[in-house]
């Protein structure tokens, strides 16, 4: 039975139907056998209508006994029915369904599911789904699966279509090694995949959404694994360390290392000692000391004579970076070998600049994007660094390793806390070192939820604060005003600062709709503090750091993620002053868990771990990061289930398996090869 069959071929899927499917990107049958419920009702337990008592989903099974649609005011159209089994009767409302007169068969025994509620002071069970008695019922009588739909095609027309493909799905070959199944006692995937479309009780729901997960982790740590395996057969020219450039580097430093540096750094030197490529991820939460990670690092590479490139997402970053690097590595002699090259510098600077690099005066090289360029000729690279590296595409970090002719090695930065369970599974093959340590003399922000009823006694706090020669970020949800969402916008806020709250200060606009160009140029003239407030969406870049702005305005603070939040406070306070950061409510209801708990809590690892835990992978990284996972079944906050499917992934490389023999799970695993690696 071929699964590659257009949908078109399952009864009562013509083509205008076809249509509405290939909107969800269904085209096949096993398109369809792969598109997992979003969530589910359980209207599976059937009640006698006499002890239907309290308001909630129920399922009766009983018979028609009278029906009848009318119109009412402005054109809408009611269908109420009575509903009887042996213990009573229940009355049966329809909202502008008027087919349903026509549809329903008098005296004949029906699964009906819905919402018991109150109706006109009168309980009923209200646009309730019905469908003949039957042993195998799809939308009603069980635990119903409902899908993500589009107009046109609603949950029971795909149940429908799936019903159809039963016999197809009980064939459904098995994807992972026979001993796999076994030794972790998972369900054939046959089974799982009828279950999750069908489940028979929530157990069975349970353990169907426990293999297709297991499944999902597995792949991914096996791609990951793989990739780890192929990057450690790769040949790269050893970085010896040598003692007196790290001792001298450190006591050239007006401030002392801190241990997790320490430890992250010599880490580092011990893997760029090896003949293979490092390929490892520095996470760190603000203010952690990242770059001077990354500096010490960049020291050895130079020293012995190699070259170096720095990535940044952003030219405002790049910039800000070549600074701080030629600052620290002033001391030592270096700082003539740091070079520039984003696209905002001239021609003339540009060319320059690749002369440089190519003849080797430029060693360190601090750039964005414009570093891929065919133009740029880098012969002796040995150490690329990427910062916020989630930010490039595999392409991009792709086409900055092939400058070197070999593999380099590679050191990842990020300012965003991993949970360690989502660290794994987007990170497997990296090697993962955290700074968990601040460098002394970071404030700790100072953090308060606001009432919008507290608004003018805000901004005098606030506006005393700009008096004394601070500056100020505020974040608003959306660009423009929406009729959808009762929130400030960002334009709204600039127009009522500047025309009213804060109309003697300068202020500045910036969100994702500007030009590059403007963008740069709003953020350098807040970085000049030739504006004093500056209105944003999240377009802040991670990283840029305005040391005189002491404060973080946060519009509808509800709205953000905690993870995203945590990053946006991490904005201010990083000079001498003392930092604020102000969770404006949208209205004056009770603040939620989330921000209680940044307000108490600076821990950003703490923070990121209770966000996934209640948002989701998408509140930490965004949801285009999250697509990459490709999880659908898998729950990150699964530690259990993350370590048991990493340690199958290892188990099946050990036995030597060949996946050649497993056609769907290689094409599955090179797929996530190709979405992760940097070979």
């Amino acid at each position: 039975m071929s699964f590659e069959r257009p949908l078109t071929e399952i009864k009562g899927v013509g083509p205008a139907v076809a249509a509405k499917f290939t909107i969800l990107g269904l085209k096949t049958v096993a398109d369809l056998i792969n598109y997992y419920p979003r969530r589910y009702d359980d209207y599976s337990q059937i009640t006698p209508i006499k002890k239907l008592t309290k308001p909630g989903p129920v399922t009766i099974e009983a018979r028609i006994t009278s029906i009848k649609g009318r119109y009412v005011r402005r054109g809408m159209h009611i269908t109420e029915a009575v509903a009887t089994d042996d213990t009573g009767s229940t009355r049966l409302v329809w909202f502008n369904q008027p087919y349903r007169e026509l549809g329903m068969k008098r005296d004949q025994n029906y699964f009906i599911s819905g919402n018991f509620e109150l109706s006109h002071q009168h309980f009923a069970i209200q646009n309730p789904s019905t469908e003949l008695s039957s042993e195998f019922p799809i939308n009603t009588a069980r635990i119903v699966p409902i899908y993500r739909e589009t107009k046109g095609l609603n949950s029971r027309l795909i149940r429908n279509a799936l019903k159809q493909e039963i016999a197809a799905i009980e064939q459904l070959p098995e994807t992972v090694p026979a001993w796999l199944v076994t030794d972790h006692a998972l369900l054939s995937r046959a089974e799982a995949i009828k279950a999750i479309h069908f489940p028979e009780t929530s157990q069975q729901l349970e353990t169907a959404r426990r293999r297709l997960g297991f499944e999902e982790v597995f792949e991914l740590s096996l791609a990951s694994l793989l990739n780890k395996n192929e990057l450690m057969a790769k040949h790269a020219p050893p970085v010896p360390f040598t003692e007196v450039i790290a001792k001298d580097f450190v006591g050239s430093m007006p401030f002392d290392l801190t241990n997790a540096q320490r430890k992250v750094v010599w880490r580092i030197f011990l893997d760029m000692q090896k003949s293979q490529p490092m390929n490892r991820l520095v996470e760190g939460d603000v203010g952690s000391g990242k770059t001077v990670v990354a500096a010490m690092a960049a020291v050895m590479v130079l020293h012995h004579g190699h070259q170096v490139a720095l990535m940044a997402p952003t030219e405002l970053l790049a910039r800000q970076h070549a600074d701080t690097l030629y600052k620290l590595l002033e001391p030592l002699g270096f700082a003539d070998q740091v070079g520039l090259l984003v696209g905002g510098m001239s021609a003339k600077q540009k060319t320059t600049a690749r002369e440089q690099i190519a003849a080797g005066k430029i060693r360190l090289m601090v750039g964005t994007n414009a570093l891929i360029q065919e133009s740029v000729d880098m012969r002796g690279l040995e150490l690329i660094i990427i910062d916020e590296q989630h930010r490039f595409g595999v392409d991009q970090r792709k086409s900055l390793q092939a400058k070197a002719g070999h593999m380099p090695h590679v050191l990842s930065l990020t300012a965003t806390p991993i949970p360690r369970s989502l660290a794994l599974t987007l990170y497997g093959e990296l090697d993962i070192s955290v700074l968990d340590v601040k460098p002394p003399g970071r404030q700790t922000i100072i953090t308060e939820i606001v009432s919008p009823n507290s608004r003018a006694q805000l901004y005098q706090k606030i506006d005393a604060e700009l008096s004394a020669g601070r500056q100020m970020f505020v974040v608003c949800p959306l660009i423009t005003e929406s009729t959808m969402l009762a929130v400030n916008s960002a334009e709204k806020i600039y127009e009522d600062f500047s025309t009213r709250d804060f109309k003697h200060r300068k202020i500045g606009l910036l969100h994702g709709k500007m030009k590059p160009d403007e963008k740069n140029e709003v953020m350098q003239q807040f970085v000049d503090h030739k504006l004093d407030i500056l209105v944003s969406t999240t377009v802040i870049e991670v990283g840029v750091d305005v040391s005189n702005a002491t404060i973080m305005l946060i519009e509808a603070a509800e709205r953000f993620g905690l993870a995203q939040m945590h990053q946006l406070r991490g904005r201010v306070g990083r000079g001498k002053d003392q930092g604020y950061c102000y969770l404006m409510m949208s209205d004056s209801t009770a603040p939620s868990k989330r921000l209680r708990a940044l307000e108490r809590s600076s821990d950003g690892f703490k923070l990121a771990e209770l966000d996934l835990e209640l948002r989701g992978p998408g509140a930490i990284y965004g949801r285009e990061q999250h697509g990459q996972l490709d999880l659908r079944i898998a729950k990150l906050t699964d530690v259990k289930l993350i370590a048991e499917a990493r340690a199958a992934a290892q188990a099946t490389i050990d036995r030597g398996e060949n996946l050649l023999h497993y056609p769907q799970l290689q094409a599955n695993v090179r797929r996530l090869q190709a979405v992760t690696n940097l070979n």
